[in-house]
């Protein structure tokens, strides 16, 4: 009894500290919880530019490759800019359950947290600066399909378009409090937000640019051009692959309290195995169709499982992981060549991942999420395409008929580097063919040319 006593007046005694220590403290570490975990996820989808750039310098020939690594670092300079002039508040100011947002240079406002009151849950600049490189990733997506035979200043003048006005608009309409929120439609993390809109502007793109030459030949021939470098390819994908720990995982958008630790943690393990099962069933369904594995198709089931379980990796099981990513994979082996069906000529297969399995990842999401309609992410998925079909449709034809969107088939032939931007990536290295398989599609191939 006396033991018993003794406890109570203790827990009496320290009951006045563990209440302030939830009204103050806890409350700051919460807030800078939030701030720190918006800031290292921002920093890992930045990084994940490096890996587009990695990936798409690979996968490309010599004499473009550098040309490839300048669009890819210069477009994440537009994108920062351009959401700081207008993106933002396009996207998340007083969108109010409408279309879009307002006109305005975003700033940052901490005046109540630097008062002490941190209802806000985090720092404003932590969250623009994580808004903004998925801005730049959307547009990343477009510079691999359309590689190769498109002006430098043509693709940054569309990406100023994309970047600034496209992707924050339609962005708005789910994750700011626009319409298609108000109906209760569901992207976790951007399957249709970011990836596949990416991938309409990319397909877009891609038939007004038209083919490189010599890629498609009569009776529907389609001719293999190799990549320059699958080592870096293969590179750039594990680039991606860790980078999408801070895409998904970054999207609880807190981790102040132990409920969002336990949420981050499953994101980020179902994010990894949907990835694991897009890679391995891809890699199968390539054996089955043609009695080999290609390099850049397990590559790319990789990167379609991710695609696939962005849109809702907090609510399925490991299991459910593995399918839906699996389903991705098998996805984007039948994706390539209906492209190459159509002629639609695809440098690095970013419409077959970012377009196809966007689209597939979005609809998945009742399957696994109980609040989510499927028919509401039909509309989604409709609305978005038709509003980036129409947009980026209208903004390719304005720069083909002013500026001009396609280097001049010497130039293409010359190669991008040399024409477009005076140097190479290798210039010690003479460009030979080196024999080797003639490779599944019109763009995948496990000979190296370099």
């Amino acid at each position: 009894m006396k033991k018993l006593i003794a406890v109570l007046l203790t827990g009496l005694l320290l009951l006045p500290t563990l209440v302030l220590a939830e009204d103050a403290p806890v409350s700051e570490m919460t807030y800078i919880l939030n701030t720190f975990s918006f800031l290292v996820m921002g920093i890992l989808v930045m990084w994940m530019a490096a890996g587009f750039a990695m990936l798409e310098a690979g996968l490309v020939r010599s004499k473009n490759v550098a040309t490839i690594c300048l669009k890819n670092i210069s477009l994440f300079g537009i994108a920062g800019i351009l959401f700081y002039i207008v993106g933002y508040n396009l996207m998340y100011a007083n969108v109010d359950g409408g279309f879009m947002g307002s006109f305005g240079l975003w700033s940052a406002n901490d005046t109540a947290a630097l008062a002490g009151d941190y209802s806000s849950g985090y720092s404003s600049a932590s969250d623009w600066f994580f808004q903004m490189v998925f801005c730049g990733a959307a547009c990343s997506v477009v510079s691999g399909c359309v590689a190769e035979r498109i002006k430098l200043w043509g693709f940054l003048a569309f990406c100023v378009v994309l970047t600034g006005f496209i992707y924050p608009i339609q962005g708005s309409w789910g994750w700011g409090g626009g319409w298609l929120s108000e109906m209760g439609f569901s992207d976790y993390a951007g399957s249709t937000i970011v990836h596949s809109v990416g991938g309409w502007a990319a397909l877009t793109g891609a038939i007004i640019l038209g083919a490189r030459k010599g890629k498609y030949g009569k009776g529907g021939q389609v001719n293999p051009i190799p990549g320059s470098n699958i080592p870096m390819a293969t590179l750039g994908t594990f680039i991606l692959w860790m980078g999408w720990y801070g895409f998904n995982g970054g999207s609880v958008l807190a981790l102040g309290d132990a409920a969002s630790a336990i949420e981050m943690s499953n994101v980020m393990v179902n994010t990894n195995m949907a990835a694991c099962g897009g890679m391995i069933a891809a890699m199968i369904m390539v054996q089955i169709m043609y009695k080999k594995v290609d390099v850049t198709m397990a590559l790319n089931g990789a990167l379609a499982g991710l695609v696939s379980i962005t849109a809702e990796p907090a609510t399925p099981s490991l299991g459910a992981a593995v399918l839906i990513g699996g389903v991705g994979g098998v996805l984007v082996v039948l994706a390539v060549p209906f492209f190459d069906k159509l002629k639609i000529d695809d440098v690095v297969g970013a419409l077959s991942v970012h377009l196809v399995c966007g689209v597939w990842g979005t609809l998945a999401v009742p399957i696994t999420n109980p609040d989510a309609s499927f028919l509401t992410q039909l509309i989604g998925v409709i609305a978005t395409a038709v509003f980036v079909i129409i947009t980026t449709s209208i903004t390719w034809l304005i720069l083909k008929y002013t500026i001009g969107i396609r280097v001049s088939e010497e130039d293409e032939m010359l190669g991008c580097d040399s024409c477009e931007i005076g140097m190479e990536a290798y210039p010690d290295f003479q460009r030979v063919s080196i024999g080797g398989s003639s490779g599944i599609s019109g763009y995948m191939s496990s000979s190296v040319q370099r």
